[in-house]
């Protein structure tokens, strides 16, 4: 069972890869993380040295990488099914659950870690609600065109083994 997680940064893809794969006794990845590791870098530095276009080709990369493993439930970047075929790769590879957090609750937990992440370190804190709305609007048609979709009052772990468990 191949399972990609999608959906805005801060809206707790990690945290549920990892719950999940406990439950599933499959292997959790983070691509962000793979990333990192890949580079010997972190996001924030990779963004700083090399830029976004190098970013996104290099986790298009890893993402693919993933044809190899069997069994895994990977926490996708959450720009990750914005760039290249990566939004339709996963469809044909896998199981995609959009995980759809209120950008209220999204900005709320990351103004704390801001600068460990490029793409909102500038952004005041005043702000962030509309720049989460605003991304979330962008990158809707992406995200829609996951397989499930789970918003606030579905994101528990009986409705992820729902979807992810044979009738």
């Amino acid at each position: 069972m191949k399972i990609f997680l999608i959906g805005l940064m801060g809206s707790g893809k990690s945290y549920w890869a990892y719950k999940i794969s406990k439950t599933l006794d499959i292997p959790a990845f983070d691509l962000d993380a793979a990333i990192e590791s890949a580079e010997g870098k972190t996001i924030a530095e990779i963004f700083a040295e090399k830029g976004e276009s190098y970013f996104r080709l290099k986790e298009n990369e890893i993402l693919k990488s993933f044809a190899q493993k069997e069994n895994f439930i990977l926490a996708a970047g959450g720009g990750a099914p914005c760039f290249h075929d990566n939004m339709e790769w996963m469809n044909a590879n896998g199981i995609t659950i959009w995980i759809d957090e209120p950008v209220s609750v999204i900005a709320a937990r990351l103004q704390k870690e801001k600068s460990h992440r490029p793409l909102i370190a500038n952004v005041a804190d005043e702000a962030l609600e509309s720049f989460f709305y605003e991304m979330r609007n962008k990158r809707r048609p992406f995200y829609s065109s996951a397989k499930y979709h789970l918003n606030s009052g579905d994101l528990a772990e009986k409705h992820f083994l729902e979807i992810l468990s044979p009738s």
